[in-house]
């Protein structure tokens, strides 16, 4: 595990696990609010305080939380709502009440446990939270994340952050995919690994050489394979330039992840910014996106352990 720390203080990370699943959850909670939007892609997704305002890019929120536990995992955010109002920062007045959303993922397999994170365990997580520190690897809703075929390689939570000028740039990931991970030279760096030739394979290679046997051999469920994203910034943007903003970073995460998006998948993203800073220089979104981009495929390469780690 590597304690990774961030300059973004309207970011607060708390992570909580039940270690006898192994489930957890993972909450982004934002003292001041954050203006939201949502991509979601793949085919099988589970989602908490999906609204029309978080499609359009232009819902409020207090907090973000990724679960295991499949569509279980969602009462995690029930439990995030549950200890701001517990906290006293929230009250039962429609205009104060916690905005809370959330996403989830299956970390089932390769456990025998039933597990699943609950109000308890969002709660656990909330109060956990504290500004400028994440746990990259398998921690919170990452604890019993994999990747690749046939058989899954341990992978986790992963975040990067970078600073230009006063312009901030955060991004968080629980990698779950049925794809494996892809280094900057193209090598395949997690997923796929043979224990006899201690070496990895990419999807195409494994198919060319008729060892990935699809759809019947290793197929994975649809309800097996997801990547949960976060990008926060400070910079101040419309409705429509943060939706672009998310699909353009969830698009260049295929680089790392491959393949990305696929049927097996329920990829969702989240972008949030806290409007508070108007930089020029990021002002078209694009340069903000590549930014944004770069950082996303750093935060996946950070979810896991180096060497091979197939449990």
């Amino acid at each position: 595990m590597t304690e990774a720390a961030f300059d973004f203080p309207d970011v607060h990370v708390g992570s909580a696990e039940y270690a006898a699943g192994p489930t957890g959850c993972t909450v982004f909670y934002f003292p001041n609010k954050v203006q939201t939007a949502i991509d979601v892609r793949g085919g099988s997704t589970g989602i908490f305080g999906w609204d029309e305002k978080l499609q359009n890019g232009e819902a409020i929120t207090d907090a973000i939380c990724f679960a295991g536990g499949s569509r279980y995992g969602l009462e995690a955010s029930s439990g995030v709502a549950a200890a701001l109002l517990e906290k006293g920062t929230h009250t039962a007045d429609w205009t104060n009440v916690a905005r809370v959303r959330g996403a989830i993922l299956y970390d089932f397999g390769y456990r025998e446990s039933t597990l699943y994170p609950d109000m308890a365990l969002g709660k656990q997580a909330l109060n956990n939270a504290v500004p400028n520190v994440f746990k990259n690897g398998p921690f919170g809703a990452g604890i019993n994340a994999r990747v690749g075929l046939p058989k899954k390689e341990p992978a986790g939570q992963g975040m990067a952050f970078g600073q230009y000028d006063a312009l901030k740039i955060a991004v968080f990931t629980v990698v779950n995919a049925v794809g494996v991970l892809v280094d900057a030279h193209g090598t395949v760096v997690r997923g796929n690994y043979d224990a006899v030739a201690n070496s990895r394979a990419s999807m195409q290679t494994m198919l060319d050489a008729g060892t990935l046997t699809l759809p019947n051999g290793n197929r994975p469920l649809a309800e097996e394979n997801t990547t949960l994203t976060l990008v926060v910034t400070n910079q101040q943007l419309s409705a429509w330039q943060l939706r672009q903003l998310g699909r353009q970073v969830h698009t260049a995460m295929g680089r790392v992840i491959q393949p990305f998006q696929t049927v097996w998948d329920g990829d969702v993203l989240f972008t949030a910014t806290t409007n508070k800073v108007d930089s020029p220089a990021f002002s078209d979104v694009v340069s903000l996106g590549v930014r944004a981009s770069e950082l996303a495929q750093k935060a996946v390469l950070s979810c896991y352990s180096q060497g091979p780690d197939v449990k």
